[in-house]
């Protein structure tokens, strides 16, 4: 008989979404929905996270003034996204 320890349906599925292959396509969700906690209200407020292709993550910005900022600001808003998750999600980032 062997014993196993107990493990959370959480790690269970993400488990499971590894072995499928899904993980780092459920990574790239998460960063979309995670989006304003990641970067903060302020910018959230003036932007929107669409979608994620081949690495880079397009954002849409409402004021070219603030697009203009985030371009400066874009190295570190990738560092900060990449370790929340833990993983090499987005590789640039496109602000349109």
């Amino acid at each position: 008989m062997t014993s196993a320890t107990p493990k959370t349906i959480g790690s269970a599925i993400a488990r499971l979404f590894e072995s499928l292959g899904l993980g780092a396509r459920l990574k790239q969700y998460e960063v979309l929905d995670k989006w304003g906690e990641i970067v903060g209200e302020k910018i959230a407020s003036v932007t929107n996270a669409e979608r994620i292709e081949s690495g880079r993550l397009f954002v849409h910005v409402t004021r070219s003034t603030w697009r203009n900022e985030l371009v400066f600001l874009k190295a570190g808003i990738i560092a900060k996204i990449n370790t929340q998750m833990n993983a090499e999600v987005v590789k640039d980032i496109i602000f349109r």
